[in-house]
This record gives C-alpha cells, sequence and structure tokens, in this order.
C-alpha cells in the first residue's frame, strides 16, 4: 500500500528558498591532532576556516560562430591517447553518425580552433550551435537529439 504525501507548495518554497550553509571549524587536541568539525568544541580554542567552493563554470566562447556547422554535422576535438574520445568515434561509426574530427595536438586547425574554445579537456564535440565537453552514450544521445531539433 503506497503512502501519498502532500507537502503544502509554501512549505516547498521556503524550503528550497533557504541557503544551505555550513561553517568549518579547526582546532587541535591535546595529543597535537588537527580535527575539522562542523561544530566548535566548548573546550578547545578553534578558528574558524572560511571555506570557497569549487565549482565548473564552463569557458567563455569568442568569435568562434565559425566553428559551429550549421549544417547539423558533428564536429569533434579529440586527441590519439584520450579513451573518452575513442569511445565517441566508435560509437559514431556504429551509429552511421557523420562526424569531422581535428586532433588539437597533431594538427594546426584543431589547436586553433581547441584554443578559440577555451578547451581544457578532450573531446569537445559541437554539433549545430551546441557544445558537449566529454562523451558518455547517454550524455551524447540527449546532447545530438537537442542538437538536431534545432
Amino acid at each position: 500500500m503506497r503512502l501519498l504525501l502532500l507537502i503544502p507548495a509554501s512549505l516547498i518554497s521556503l524550503i528550497t528558498a533557504t541557503g544551505v550553509t555550513a561553517e568549518i571549524y579547526k582546532w587541535i587536541d591535546e595529543q597535537g591532532n588537527v580535527h575539522f568539525t562542523d561544530r566548535p568544541p566548548s573546550n578547545q580554542v578553534t578558528e574558524k576556516i572560511e571555506v570557497k567552493i569549487n565549482s565548473y563554470s564552463s569557458p567563455k566562447i569568442v568569435d568562434v560562430d565559425r566553428l559551429f556547422d550549421k549544417t547539423n554535422k558533428v564536429i569533434m576535438y579529440t586527441t590519439s591517447w584520450c579513451g573518452y574520445c575513442k569511445k565517441a568515434r566508435d560509437y559514431f561509426n556504429s551509429n552511421n553518425i557523420a562526424f569531422d574530427e581535428y586532433d588539437v595536438e597533431t594538427t594546426t586547425k584543431g589547436k586553433r580552433d581547441y584554443e578559440k574554445l577555451g578547451g581544457d579537456g578532450v573531446p569537445i564535440i559541437l554539433m549545430g550551435n551546441k557544445r558537449m565537453n566529454g562523451f558518455s552514450v547517454e550524455k551524447f544521445q540527449r546532447f545530438y537529439s537537442s542538437a538536431k531539433k534545432e
């Protein structure tokens, strides 16, 4: 038997609007061991640690309109040693997906375009006006369907 739990919309918005914060404290015990906790112990001198969130933001794309193929052909920037590049290449070939490939280490065009794309990993896959970093079959299938619609 299923139990249906109804939560009022006002409560949901209150929960999601509330920011989650955490404080980290550093302290040293009598044996000289360093500890980090979310609550300062009452009997120890503590130092509050400022935590900086290390989050990824995608590179800014500038002056790369010419890199995006308006015919919705897949363009991939790769290296010869990259396992994910090989997976993508094999997937494209086995699914009859036409693609152009440029090695970012050995070809002038690959190096130049990779720099303009602000690349810091491979593969970079472009289609239409969409960009995908890395490769997994599931992620590419979503990417490919959305890029074909535009």
